[in-house]
């Protein structure tokens, strides 16, 4: 299968710190690639570095066969990729329909696509003119992931989008991914929850001290946890 998405010896400073020591990996098109490790292992930054928040030092990040590295993080949005960051980053001060407004960079809101994200997120619908502020922190989450799917993306780099969630509104959440799977999408998805990436992963990729550690099949690792174990420091269990 083709990658969508691959990273080649990419280094990224955060001041003097040196977080991303030569990065290797490959997300296969039109599947979910899990991301997962320690905290501080390098995760989220990256999610940001792909996404060009951060500038990569060294190497190259190219997305359909395209370097990206250097460009600017409206440019990378503009290729087709969205981005849903753990701080679940909404404009407060606008209502929900001017958040998905903003979001919709190609044109008027489509009709079609928003009454599917409803479907997913009822409480989008009923607080349409709330000002996002004042949404629930998992409401918030919704608008967040509804902001990056309100157009339709060729990759998505979700960053622990179940985290603080109830359970009926992770698996809301799940079934939402799935569907956006099977309309094309490829993910990379940064997730602690054990029934979410069981659920959701295809491939997945094992960070520790800033470099990938661990690559292969989802349902591997998540059958063996001695190697859980020795990777991530505990069981995917025990990061429920």
């Amino acid at each position: 299968m083709s990658a969508l998405l691959k990273l080649t010896g990419v280094e990224t400073y955060i001041g003097r710190y040196h977080i991303l020591q030569g990065v290797d990996f490959e997300v296969p098109e039109g599947q979910t690639t899990m991301l997962l490790g320690r905290n501080g292992a390098g995760k989220t930054t990256t999610l940001r570095t792909i996404m060009g928040l951060w500038q990569a030092k060294n190497g190259t990040i190219a997305l359909a066969g395209e370097p990206i590295e250097k460009l600017a993080t409206p440019d990378i949005a503009q290729r087709g990729v969205g981005y849903v960051p753990e701080s679940m980053a909404v404009f407060s001060d606008l209502t929900v329909k001017e958040n998905l407004v903003l979001a919709a960079r190609n044109g008027p809101l489509d009709d079609a696509q928003l009454a599917w994200i409803f479907g997913f997120f009822p409480a989008l619908k009923k607080f349409w003119l709330s000002r996002a502020g004042s949404l629930s922190g998992g409401q918030k989450q919704m608008l967040s992931i509804a902001r990056a799917i309100v157009e339709p993306r060729k990759l998505l780099l979700i960053d622990e989008p179940t985290k603080g969630l109830a359970p009926a509104i992770v698996m809301s959440l799940i079934e939402c991914l799935k569907e956006i799977k099977r309309r094309g999408a490829t993910i990379l998805l940064v997730e602690q929850n054990s029934h979410a990436a069981r659920e959701l992963g295809d491939q997945v990729l094992v960070m520790d001290n800033g470099s990938i550690v661990h690559r292969g099949e989802m349902a591997a690792l998540a059958a063996d946890v001695p190697l859980q174990e020795r990777l991530l420091g505990l069981s995917l269990e025990a990061h429920q």
